[in-house]
C-alpha cells in the first residue's frame, strides 16, 4: 500500500495521427482511481508507461486504455502549415471546431471557460493566425486538456489482477532471539516473561519485527546435544526445530517457556514496544510429535516400517520426520490452516515458514489464499535458500516475502546484479528480507572481516532492501565458526543456551547495537529507504567502493560503502545526477546521517572511507525545485 510502481503497454494505431493513453486503477470496491496519463517512454519505440500508487490494502484491477488524441494530431498539423502559410484559415476554423468539441467533455466552470476561450481566438478571423494559434497552446489550455482531453477510438485491455498489502508486507526491521536463552541466574532455561525483558532493548534499536523460532514442545527421541552431536546429556535443550513432544505439537508452547498466557503476556509487551511478533512455522515432527501415532499416512515409511529423518547433505536431522503430501495434502492443508489461525488467534500476523521449498508449492498457494482470503493482513515469509526457479514460484504463489542469497553476494559486481535483478521486474512478485545472518549461516567474510565487517553487511542490508534482519548477537560481532571452512556457529544456539551478557557488552563498546540503532531510525526518516523499485547504482573508479541511491518523491539518499573490512578505500564517485533529482553541472549540500557531517559535491566526487571509522556515508541529497509541474508530464486526477 502506498508503493509507486510504473504500468507500461505498447501502444500504436495505423497511420500517423497521434495516440495517448491512461491507466486505470479500479479498487477493492471496483470503483476508478486517479487518471494517470502513460507516456511514450522513449521516442519511436511505441512503449508507453506511467506511474501508479494505489492507496488501500486488497485485489484491486488495473488496465490500459489507448486512445487516438485529435488535438495533438491538429497541434502538430498547424505548426507546419500555419508557419508555412498552408490553408491557413480553414486549418484554424478547424480548430476551433475541434476546441469547442474538447470543452464539452469539460466540467462547467473556469476550466472549461478556459478551453471555450481557446476555440474563440482560433475561430477569430480578425486576429493574425500566429495569434491564433499561440491561444490554442498556453498552459492554461495545456493543464485542463491533460486532464480532460478529447479521446477518439478508445481501445481497453482487459483488467489485470493488482494484489495490494500491507506496507509491513515490504518494509520492516526484523530481530530474530531464543527466549529460552534469556533465562535467570536462578533459573537458566528463560520463558515467555523472562524474554520480555529484553523487548525493550530490542525496540530501542528501532527494530519492527520480533521474530522467534519454534516455541513448542522439543522432542526427546534423537535429541541433539551441544554442537549436533549425537550424544545428549540429561541437561541437553533440543533444537526448536524438531517439534514435538507428549505436551502436544505445533498449537502447543515448550512447558520450559511458560504458558499459553505467558506468550500472551510476551506478545502483548512487544506491542506495547511497537514490536509485531513473528512466529517461525516448521511444517516438520520430532519422533514424539502427536501426529506420528495420529497421522502415520502423514509420513513417509521404509520397508521395514520405519520413518526416514530429515537429510540436507551434508547436514543430518536425525530429530526431525518430515511431512508427506501424496497421501493427504487436504488433511494437512486443513491442519495446517487450523494450526495457523490458532496462533492468529494469539496475536502473530507474520509467519517466517521454515523451509517451504521442500514442500508441494500448491500446497502453499492454497493455504496462504486460505488464510489471506479472510485476514490479508498476514505475512508469510519463505526461508528458502535454493534454486532462483523455486524461489520465484513461492513467491508468485503468496509469500509475501523471501529470504534471498545476500549473504553469499560480497563483491561490488556481485551486489550490483543481485540487488538490480531483485529491484526490477521481480519486485512486481518477490520482497527480498537481506538477514545478515541466521542461527544457520555465520559467512566466512563475517568470521574474517571483524567488526568491520558486521558494521558494512549491516548498512548494505539496511539500504538496500526495505527489510532486512539480524540474528541475536550480531550486534557483539559473534563470529567464530564451528570448525574452519564451516558456516555454523561454535557453540550454536539452535542447540544449546546461550545468555549473554548485554549490559557488559555495552559497557565494555562491544556492541555495534549504536550503528544498528542508527540505520533503523533513518530508515523510518526517509521514505526512499522503504522501497525496493527505486534502487539506482552509480559509478566508483574503485571496486571496493559501491555507491547507490533510493528516492522517492522529494527524499534521496545517496550511500557510499566500503565493501573491505581491512583496509581504507579511496577513489572516485561519479554519480548520474538526473537520478538524483539534480542537474548536471549542480553543487549541493549533502549531509550524512552517521556523522552529521555535510559535503558539497556534484558530478563527480574523491570519497576516502577507513574502517573502524566511518563503514559508508549514508548522505541526504536535498529537493531542488525546478521549473513548475504540469500534469500531462505526470499528475493525476479522479474523473
Amino acid at each position: 500500500m502506498g508503493e509507486t510502481f510504473e504500468v507500461s503497454a505498447t501502444v500504436f494505431r495505423e497511420g500517423h495521427d497521434a495516440v495517448a493513453a491512461n491507466v486505470v486503477l479500479r479498487d477493492t470496491e471496483g470503483r476508478p482511481g486517479p487518471w494517470t496519463p502513460m507516456r511514450e517512454l522513449a521516442p519511436g519505440t511505441d512503449r508507453w508507461g506511467a506511474m501508479v500508487t494505489p492507496d488501500a490494502v486488497g485485489l484491486w484491477t488495473y488496465q490500459v486504455e489507448a486512445w487516438g488524441d485529435p488535438v495533438a494530431t491538429w497541434r502538430r498539423t498547424a505548426s507546419i502549415k500555419v508557419p508555412a502559410g498552408i490553408d491557413v484559415g480553414l486549418v484554424l476554423e478547424e480548430g476551433a471546431e475541434l476546441y469547442a468539441r474538447a470543452a464539452a467533455g469539460v466540467p462547467e466552470g473556469p476550466a472549461r471557460e478556459v478551453v471555450l476561450a481557446a476555440a474563440g481566438a482560433l475561430g477569430d478571423g480578425s486576429s493574425p493566425a500566429a495569434a491564433r494559434l499561440a491561444a490554442a497552446s498556453t498552459p492554461e489550455v495545456d493543464e485542463v486538456l491533460a486532464l480532460y482531453p478529447l479521446r477518439e477510438l478508445v481501445t481497453s485491455s482487459d483488467p489485470l489482477p493488482l494484489l495490494v498489502e500491507r506496507e509491513r508486507a515490504l518494509y520492516g526491521s526484523w530481530y530474530e532471539f531464543f527466549p529460552r536463552s534469556e533465562g535467570t541466574p536462578e533459573q537458566p532455561h528463560g520463558t515467555f516473561r523472562t524474554a520480555a525483558r529484553r523487548l525493550a532493548a530490542i525496540a530501542e534499536m528501532g527494530f519492527d519485527v520480533i521474530y522467534l523460532p519454534p516455541v513448542h514442545p522439543i522432542g526427546t527421541t534423537f535429541r541433539k546435544g551441544r554442537n549436533n552431536t549425537l550424544s545428549p546429556t540429561p541437561d541437553d535443550v533440543g533444537v526448536p526445530w524438531a517439534i514435538g513432544s507428549p505436551e502436544g505439537g505445533h498449537d502447543a508452547v515448550h512447558p520450559g517457556l511458560g504458558t499459553i498466557e505467558d506468550f500472551d503476556f510476551f506478545v502483548g509487551e512487544a506491542r506495547g514496544l511497537g514490536l509485531e511478533v513473528a512466529l517461525d512455522f516448521a511444517l516438520q515432527c520430532s519422533p514424539d510429535h502427536p501426529w506420528v501415532h495420529k497421522h502415520p499416512e502423514w509420513f513417509h515409511h521404509r520397508p521395514d516400517g520405519s520413518i526416514a529423518y530429515a537429510e540436507n547433505p551434508p547436514k543430518k536431522y536425525q530429530d526431525i520426520y518430515p511431512i508427506a503430501f501424496d497421501a493427504d495434502m487436504p488433511g494437512l492443508i486443513a491442519e495446517t490452516v487450523r494450526v495457523l489461525r490458532h496462533w492468529m488467534d494469539h496475536g502473530v500476523r507474520i509467519f517466517r515458514v521454515d523451509n517451504p521449498h521442500t514442500k508441494p508449492v500448491v500446497f502453499w498457494e492454497q493455504v496462504i489464499a486460505a488464510v489471506n482470503g479472510t485476514d490479508p493482513d498476514v505475512v508469510f515469509l519463505a526461508e528458502a535458500f535454493t534454486r532462483p526457479a523455486m524461489m520465484h514460484a513461492l513467491a508468485q504463489a503468496g509469500f509475501q516475502q523471501s529470504y534471498t542469497y545476500f549473504t553469499w553476494r560480497n563483491t561490488k559486481q556481485e551486489l550490483t546484479d543481485y540487488a538490480t535483478e531483485l529491484s526490477g521486474e521481480a519486485a512486481a512478485y518477490m520482497r527480498p528480507n537481506f538477514f545478515v545472518n541466521t542461527p544457520d549461516i555465520l559467512h566466512e567474510f563475517l568470521q574474517h572481516g571483524g567488526r568491520p565487517a558486521f558494521e558494512l553487511r549491516a548498512v548494505l542490508a539496511a539500504t538496500l532492501s526495505p527489510t532486512w534482519g539480524v540474528y541475536s548477537g550480531y550486534e557483539l560481532c559473534e563470529n567464530t565458526p564451528l570448525k574452519p571452512g564451516s558456516e555454523e556457529y561454535l557453540d550454536s544456539e539452535k542447540y544449546q543456551l546461550r545468555p549473554r551478557d548485554w549490559d557488559a557488552a555495552e559497557r565494555d563498546g562491544r556492541t555495534i547495537a549504536p550503528l544498528i540503532t542508527s540505520l533503523n531510525h533513518l530508515r523510518r526518516r526517509h521514505p526512499a529507504l522503504r522501497r525496493l523499485r527505486n534502487l539506482h547504482f552509480h559509478r566508483t573508479g574503485n571496486d571496493a567502493l559501491i555507491a547507490y541511491s533510493k528516492r522517492t518523491g522529494s527524499d534521496t539518499v545517496l550511500m557510499v560503502v566500503n565493501l573491505d573490512p581491512h583496509h581504507a578505500q579511496e577513489g572516485e564517485v561519479s554519480l548520474d545526477m538526473p537520478r538524483l533529482g539534480l542537474d548536471v553541472h549542480d553543487i549541493v549540500p549533502v549531509r550524512d546521517e552517521l556523522t552529521g557531517e555535510t559535503y558539497h559535491w556534484g558530478h563527480s566526487n574523491h570519497v576516502r572511507l577507513e574502517p573502524g571509522r566511518a563503514p559508508a556515508h549514508i548522505l541526504h541529497v536535498p529537493h531542488v525545485e525546478r521549473s513548475s509541474f504540469s500534469p500531462r508530464n505526470g499528475g493525476s486526477r479522479t474523473p
